[in-house]
């Protein structure tokens, strides 16, 4: 086992360095000389994280991209802190090769207790376009998830920031944690978003999943983009259009009864967790039918619950099946399995709070997205994104090296 670790990691370092010199022989564009990162204009000095053993090395290179209409994006950090400041420079790295004018770049390096900075400074990262200190992006990406963002929703007028969105038309993109701001945004602003990939979670890793980038370029790039499941369904598939929104359900669960709760009609709800015993996902699935939320959906689209070896303690057959068809019951509604997104290394990239057409695939199912806010793909270089295909000693392709170990 230890000899093949070694050669994981010598194949991924090779890979890597393989991989500058194959982009520089392609004429990929070379960064400017960094220039000074300037100070942060929020109100308060960023804090350094204390297991860095050199603080000096937490301070971003800023590399200068030509900002436009089309290509700029702001980082907000609205969750726990991003640990290695070294890998925080890959992604910003990779994303800046993409053609991407990043700012805010500092949100991703903060740290105060086990936050991204205080509740202040990530408040900021949202202020500073509402009081037009900062304009407001075509993107705006989460550093990562974690915990934090509950903390920060009465803070900010979301419907103000919702329509400066639209106006701009802006992506988020996030998952986990950021679901508090994800239905914030809906729930007051009607403005949906992109449960996708963030900069320290997936842009950061030393080879990103190439499913992943590409799951993100294609379905953000694109004003219709349909996701197929071939998993077959234990329940009939009714086909459906309306909402599909959702996220986390644990973020989900805490946000019942609350001004931060979409009350969307006729809706799809997506749900996805990480790590949690089988009675605890229907107890916070039985908070969402008690509050009324289920019975207002047509359906439940589960994504991947990444549960491992989670065995319900008192009896193992209790799993996730019985869940759903216990809460399909309760709520008289369907519960579909296997939609690909969660916290996985593999995610697909898609809209939340957008219109959605389900439709049985014979066993399986699709979904099709429309009506939500898109990337320009000419005015980026989004094919620098997609990793080098990867090869085993012995030419197959395709190894994931990535595997479970997607962070949040």
């Amino acid at each position: 086992m230890t000899a093949f670790l070694s050669r994981r990691r010598l194949l991924q370092s090779s890979l890597i360095a393989a991989g500058s010199g194959v982009l520089a022989a392609c004429g990929a564009p070379q960064a400017p000389t960094p220039t000074p990162t300037k100070k942060p204009n929020t109100g308060s000095r960023p804090t350094v994280n204390p297991n860095i053993a050199n603080p000096t090395q937490s301070q971003p290179i800023v590399r200068h991209v030509q900002a436009s209409s089309q290509n700029t994006m702001r980082l907000f950090a609205s969750s726990g802190f991003a640990e290695d400041p070294s890998r925080i420079q890959t992604g910003l790295d990779r994303l800046f090769g993409a053609g991407f004018s990043i700012t805010n770049h500092q949100s991703a390096y903060r740290r105060f207790q086990r936050f991204a900075g205080s509740d202040a400074d990530r408040t900021n990262d949202f202020l500073e376009m509402l009081n037009g200190r900062a304009p407001t992006p075509k993107v705006l990406m989460g550093v990562r998830g974690g915990y934090g963002a509950a903390r920060i929703l009465p803070n900010i007028d979301w419907a103000s920031l919702a329509a400066k969105m639209r106006e701009s038309g802006t992506l988020l993109f996030g998952f986990s944690d950021v679901t508090a701001i994800q239905m914030a945004l809906l729930a007051q602003g009607n403005m949906p978003s992109f449960a996708g990939p963030m900069l320290y979670s997936e842009f950061a890793k030393p080879v990103p999943d190439s499913y992943t980038m590409d799951s993100f370029i294609e379905n953000s790039t694109k004003n219709q983009t349909t996701v197929f499941v071939s998993e077959f369904q234990s329940m009939p598939v009714r086909n459906m259009d309306g909402v599909l929104w959702g996220g986390n359900l644990s973020v989900i669960a805490s946000l019942a009864g609350t001004p931060y709760m979409p009350k969307v009609n006729g809706g799809i709800l997506f749900l996805e967790d990480v790590s949690e015993q089988p009675y605890r996902i229907e107890r916070m699935l039985n908070t969402l039918l008690l509050s009324g939320v289920l019975k207002q959906q047509q359906a439940i689209v589960l994504g991947n619950f990444r549960m491992g070896n989670i065995r319900d303690t008192y009896d193992s057959s209790y799993n996730l099946t019985a869940v759903a068809q216990n809460i399909s019951r309760a709520a008289r509604i369907p519960v579909y399995t296997g939609f690909p997104f969660g916290h996985i290394a593999q995610k697909t990239t898609f809209p939340l709070g957008a219109q959605a057409s389900l439709r049985s695939t014979g066993g399986g199912y699709s979904i099709t997205f429309s009506g939500y806010p898109t990337l320009n793909a000419n005015a980026l270089n989004l094919a620098a994104l997609k990793p080098i295909q990867q090869f085993d000693f012995i030419g197959n392709s395709d190894i994931n090296f990535n595997n479970l170990d997607s962070e949040f």
